[in-house]
C-alpha cells in the first residue's frame, strides 16, 4: 500500500506532463487513501517495521511534496506562457512552486526524528498541504467557487511561500488519533469534522483548501 502511495505520486508528475491535472489531482486523493490504509493495516496485522516507517516518508514526499509543487508549477506556467513580454515573469516565476516540494522533504525528515510528534504534528503535514493543491485544478476544470482566484499568480506564489513555511513551522496541529471516542475528551475533533463535511457538501472540491485553513485555526483553539 505505501509503494501503490509513491506509485500513483509517479503517475500523477506523468499527468501534469500529460496536461492532465484533474487525473493528477485524483491520483492525490488515491494515494491519501492509501496513506491512511498502511498504518492502519500494518497496526492490524502487527506488521510495523523502521523500514516501513522510512518508506512511508519517502512515498509522501514524491506523492505529497513533489507532486502538489508540479501542478502549482504546471498553473503558474500556464499564466506565464500567455504573459507576454515579462520574460521575468515567464521565466522564473512558475520555479517558486518548487519551494513546497524541498520543504515538504525538510518536513517529514523532521517527522522522522522528532519524538514529540507521536500524538500531534508540529508543522502542517504534508498530505493536508496535497489535499489542498489538489482541489485547485479540480475547482478549474467544474466551475467551481475560487476557481478564477486559485489561477491568479499571486495566489499561487503567495500559497507556495505561506505553505512552505507552515509545513515546517514550530505550529502544534492536532493529530486524528482517538484515545477514547469520548465527547469530552474530543469535542474540538468532532465540532472539526462535522463543520468540514458541512464544507464539503456546500463547496464540493472548493471546501478543501477552506477545511485546512479550518484544520489549523481549529488546531491553535486546540492548544489553548
Amino acid at each position: 500500500m505505501t509503494c501503490g502511495n509513491l506509485l500513483c505520486g509517479c503517475l500523477g508528475i506523468v499527468q501534469v506532463y500529460a496536461g492532465n491535472l484533474p487525473l493528477a489531482a485524483g491520483l492525490i486523493f488515491a494515494a491519501a487513501l492509501l496513506d491512511f490504509g498502511d498504518g492502519f493495516v500494518a497496526r492490524l496485522v502487527n506488521a510495523q517495521s523502521a523500514i516501513g516507517k522510512e518508506l512511508d516518508s519517502l512515498a509522501d514526499c514524491v506523492t505529497f511534496g513533489v507532486l502538489p509543487a508540479f501542478i502549482i508549477f504546471s498553473l503558474l506556467g500556464a499564466f506565464a506562457e500567455g504573459a507576454g513580454t515579462l520574460s521575468l515573469r515567464g521565466d522564473y516565476l512558475p520555479y517558486i512552486a518548487f519551494s513546497l516540494a524541498v520543504f515538504s522533504a525538510l518536513r517529514l525528515a523532521k517527522f522522522n526524528v522528532d519524538t514529540r510528534q507521536s500524538d500531534s504534528f508540529i508543522g502542517v503535514p504534508t498530505p493536508a498541504n496535497a489535499l489542498a493543491v489538489a482541489a485547485f485544478p479540480l475547482m478549474i476544470a467544474y466551475g467551481q467557487p475560487g476557481a478564477d482566484l486559485v489561477q491568479q499568480p499571486w495566489f499561487l506564489v503567495g500559497y507556495s511561500l505561506v505553505m512552505s513555511y507552515l509545513l515546517v513551522a514550530e505550529l502544534p496541529l492536532m493529530a486524528f488519533k482517538f484515545k477514547t471516542f469520548a465527547w469530552a475528551d474530543n469535542q474540538i475533533k468532532y465540532i472539526f469534522l462535522v463543520l468540514s463535511a458541512l464544507l464539503l457538501l456546500f463547496l464540493q472540491f472548493a471546501g478543501l483548501p477552506l477545511i485546512i485553513l479550518l484544520y489549523i485555526l481549529f488546531s491553535l483553539i486546540f492548544k489553548k
